[in-house]
């Protein structure tokens, strides 16, 4: 009877101490995940308090319609509220509209050259690249941390322990093809004379 109670007590305090390790590698699996969001959270908060000096800038060189500048004041603001995949849309969108305004701007020779112009695209570049690297690592903690919650013996706690499943940070495929730049949001004035320009010079000679 003795050795049975001593064989029932080894196995309960195997069980217990597997339960202990797998509940303690959950934990460090999920604090790896949300380090890594929260270095994505700094990257995205810094390109939060670029913008509006970007915005600034741009609209002293080259006239944008007001829907544009509007519409990157919104994105600006829905990148710091809301879930992962909110954060992650937003800032996929934010990204194709700052790549317009930098495309628009090779049309703007004055805005191109300006230092405080290229000082803020080096520097939303950069958080852009940095955005990029840490999604990548976010990304790998939370295939590694869903694959432990998801896998056995891991399925078998992780529900009974408060362990959910992360979401990734993703880029959709629009954001992967080139961007596509809109004339239309200018205003007449600057195109118009930049149209004219060949025309009259054509015209010119035309005349001789």
């Amino acid at each position: 009877m003795a050795l049975l109670e001593y064989i029932i007590l080894g196995v309960v305090a195997l069980i217990v101490v597997i339960i202990v390790l797998i509940y303690n590698s959950l934990i460090v699996k999920r604090n790896r995940v949300q380090n890594a969001w929260a270095q994505i959270d700094v990257q995205l908060k810094r390109r939060y308090d670029l913008i509006p000096n970007l915005i600034d800038t741009v609209r002293g060189y080259a006239k944008y319609e007001k829907s544009v500048l509007t519409n990157v004041t919104k994105l600006r603001t829905s990148i710091m509220s809301g879930s992962v995949q909110d954060k992650a849309q937003a800032n996929n969108q934010l990204s194709q509209a700052l790549k317009s305004i930098f495309a628009v701007a090779e049309n703007y020779p004055d805005l191109k050259a300006s230092a405080n112009f290229k000082q803020l695209q080096d520097e939303l570049e950069d958080t852009e690249n940095k955005i990029a690297f840490v999604r990548t690592s976010y990304n790998d903690y939370v295939l590694d941390y869903n694959n432990a919650i998801q896998e056995f013996p891991g399925n078998v706690l992780a529900g009974p322990m408060g362990f959910q499943k992360s979401d990734f940070f993703t880029t959709p495929e629009e954001e992967k093809q080139p961007v596509k730049v809109d004339f239309s949001d200018l205003s007449g004035d600057n195109t118009q004379n930049q149209a004219q320009g060949p025309q009259k010079q054509q015209k010119g000679k035309q005349n001789k």
